[in-house]
């Protein structure tokens, strides 16, 4: 047999030649590298999004009922197809067959009929694809396994930008590391390695978003962040559940392969639990978990292309989730105590017996989660079984506040400081003010969200006032200042020095505000 006869040579001559090519839209004659994404129609027609909307819209206003039931258009058309047909059989419209003259026939001139000699043998339209620039493109090489980051380094960048959670950053950063492994391989002596999910549980603030963000900057993966709350049972308002896979989609650029290799972060999931004492259907409580359940495991689901919803207008692709890692995180408000009533229920009496308030002053409580007190939760266990890595976040306390405020590369100091630098102002934090801010901070109980909040709160005046006056060098922040008993210390630099001259300077006049 032949390379023409064999059809799965046929097929890939025929690959190879789409590749060459790139789709031209019908109406516009806009290749896709310019029009973006063609809608496919049957007879390997291409239209460009644009063209498509304008057409449906122009198809929504036209009067069909009236044109079809006016005999003059009716006959118009049949004499438009006469007179096709005619020219196609060979015959001429100027004379009949006897070699009379006759009369013309009058057409529809806003018809006109796909020409089929436009495709060529292989099913590609001559006039629809055009040649891709810059030629060939070299096919993407296999994964290595050797150019996987190890744990170890992943959790180094993570310490840069992270302060505290060791805990919450080796996990991660062995499972991302896992992840690429399943990525690279697949299969190990016909072992098929299954994906652990990951479940993180921390108060508000202690740095789970953050955490996965900063992965997402450092990693090279695909990584989509969604939000549990706006997810309802299908046919509800609101976003579908196959949306968190339409984004890590997106994020991939549209490659369906790429985004089967990514991660997928779902923030706030515990708004999904089951709500309790409601009479009502949860279709944003557990109904979310059972139609996650499927994602969370592995299926094949189509998703839309471009969009968060479904419709008539927007492609789908079909995306297996079978190899992508989930990453859920909530705060899980009141689990504590769920935890507690769990305790004190082990509690005995003797000498060596455990006190029922021993665990009301734990500050790691979340530590000692379980499985049932997720369920307790309202988590269906189902849905638990599914993320087997519960990893648990410590809140924060004075000392990290602290290091949070001046560690990390883009630490919340660093940042004002930046700004000030523009200003020739140099912008310093004494000892006592970052305790004084940490201190503030733990009475909000926001975790690290309270930061910001506070330093804005008290850089605004400073901000302000700085730029009007171009003597001003340097800015101390102080502890008085933070407790509003004091102002800050400004430092006056001479018109003749410049800021890195002033700094080299031993004696520098101050004053107070």
């Amino acid at each position: 047999m032949s390379d023409i006869d064999h059809p799965d040579r046929q097929d890939s001559g025929a690959d190879e030649r789409k590749k060459e090519y790139e789709d031209v839209c019908f109406i516009c004659r806009r290749p896709e590298s310019k029009a973006g994404k063609m809608f496919h129609l049957p007879n390997n027609i291409s239209v460009c999004n644009d063209c498509m909307h304008k057409t449906m819209d122009a198809v929504s206003q036209f009067d069909y009922q009236g044109m079809l039931n006016n005999p003059a258009v009716l006959n118009m058309l049949n004499n438009q197809f006469d007179n096709k047909s005619r020219q196609k059989q060979g015959e001429s419209e100027e004379e009949e067959e006897d070699g009379q003259p006759r009369e013309p026939q009058k057409g529809f001139p806003s018809i006109s009929f796909i020409n089929l000699s436009d495709l060529s043998n292989d099913g590609i339209p001559r006039k629809q694809k055009i040649k891709r620039k810059g030629g060939d493109k070299k096919e993407k090489p296999a994964f290595d396994i050797r150019s996987i980051p190890a744990p170890h380094k992943i959790k180094e960048k993570l310490d840069q930008y992270v302060i505290g959670q060791e805990y919450a950053k080796k996990v991660i950063s062995v499972a991302v590391y896992n992840h690429y492994k399943r990525v690279g391989t697949g299969t190990m002596d016909e072992i098929e390695i299954e994906k652990s999910n990951i479940l993180m549980i921390g108060p508000t603030g202690c740095g789970k978003t953050y955490l996965v963000k900063t992965l997402a900057k450092l990693l090279d993966v695909p990584l989509a962040i969604a939000d549990a709350t706006s997810l309802t049972e299908a046919g509800y308002i609101g976003d579908d559940i196959e949306s968190v896979v339409s984004k890590l989609l997106a994020a991939a650029d549209n490659d369906v392969d790429k985004a089967e290799q990514g991660i997928i972060f779902i923030d706030e999931i515990d708004k999904i639990a089951k709500k309790k004492n409601t009479t009502s259907r949860d279709v944003s409580g557990e109904s979310v978990q059972q139609g996650m359940l499927k994602l969370l495991e592995g299926a094949e689901v189509e998703v839309p292309v471009g969009a968060n919803s479904k419709n008539a207008m927007v492609p789908l692709a079909t995306v297996n989730t079978r190899n992508i890692l989930f990453i859920c995180g909530g705060a899980f408000p009141d689990l504590e105590e769920i935890i507690r009533q769990r305790l004190r229920r082990q509690t005995s009496i003797g000498f060596t017996a455990e006190l029922r308030d021993k665990w009301d002053k734990e500050k790691n409580i979340l530590s000692k989660v379980t499985v049932e007190d997720l369920r307790n939760f309202g988590m269906i266990p189902e849905f638990i079984g599914r993320l087997p890595v519960i990893c648990t976040l410590a809140g924060l306390d004075k000392d990290m506040l602290v290091r949070i405020l001046k560690e990390p590369k883009n630490a919340i100091l660093k940042q004002y400081q930046k700004l000030l630098e523009l200003d020739e102002v140099k912008l310093e934090f004494s000892d006592d003010a970052l305790e004084a801010i940490a201190e503030k901070a733990m009475q909000k109980d926001t975790g690290a969200r309270a930061l910001r909040s506070i330093i804005e709160e008290f850089m605004l005046d400073i901000m302000y006032e700085i730029p009007k006056d171009e003597n001003i060098g340097r800015v101390t922040i102080t502890r008085a200042y933070i407790e509003g008993t004091g102002g800050p210390v400004i430092d006056i630099r001479s018109n003749n020095y410049s800021l890195s001259d002033m700094e080299k300077m031993n004696e520098i006049p101050q004053k107070s505000i």
